[in-house]
């Protein structure tokens, strides 16, 4: 029974959604990253903007006017959010086809008077991990033990979406595999037929030369 309950939550934290950054960004330049994301699936992400201060030469709170605009984009290339929001803040969108989504991020360059680089802390949660259950015990009037079941019942759900999403890759990964195999033999049909028409057409020409002087 224990063996089962642990393997139960190795396999989640395999799955685990979670990821937590930081990187520099120019005042024209776009940073862009990819998330694999199972469909029907809630992401939160979690931001702060910090400016280079050069007089005390370390990274400070932004100053006002200065924000993030924020894009995301499906794996079908459809843009699902584009939104400018302050220089700290947060963003939420809910997946609605599994696969690679593209999140970008870039400053909102009209209101950054000061230039420089920035810093951004980003923080991308996934699934159930996106979820603030002290809000939700407070809101629903939960008890401890009711919370958690409902974080398991989330985990649970999350799960089952991942294995599903996995399954859809593999199932994707064959499908390519086979149409590569498929391809490449008939490439090989093709170099051998003419290799086989060409050898022909030098034998024919062979033939024409020699018998034309006389040869044979």
């Amino acid at each position: 029974m224990w063996k089962q309950i642990l393997s139960f939550f190795l396999v989640f934290y395999c799955f685990s959604a979670v990821s937590a950054l930081y990187f520099h960004i120019g005042e024209t330049e776009k940073k862009c990253f990819i998330e694999e994301i199972p469909d029907e699936t809630m992401v939160v992400g979690n931001y702060r903007v910090e400016m280079f201060d050069k007089m005390q030469q370390k990274y400070m709170p932004t100053t006002a006017g200065l924000g993030m605009h924020v894009e995301v984009r499906d794996p079908e290339d459809k843009n699902i959010m584009s939104r400018t929001y302050a220089s700290e803040g947060r963003f939420t969108f809910t997946s609605h086809t599994a696969g690679e989504h593209i999140i970008c991020l870039h400053s909102n360059s009209s209101a950054w008077f000061g230039g420089g680089q920035l810093r951004v802390h980003l923080d991308i949660q996934i699934g159930e991990h996106a979820n603030d259950y002290q809000q939700i015990k407070a809101k629903e009037k939960l008890t401890e033990l009711q919370l958690r079941m409902r974080q398991l019942l989330d985990q649970v759900e999350q799960i089952t979406k991942e294995q599903n999403y996995q399954r859809y890759r593999e199932e994707r990964f064959r499908q390519t595999s086979e149409s590569t195999n498929q391809r490449v033999l008939w490439w090989s049909i093709a170099q051998t037929l003419i290799l086989v028409l060409t050898g022909f057409w030098q034998m024919r020409h062979l033939k024409g030369f020699f018998e034309a002087k006389k040869l044979v």
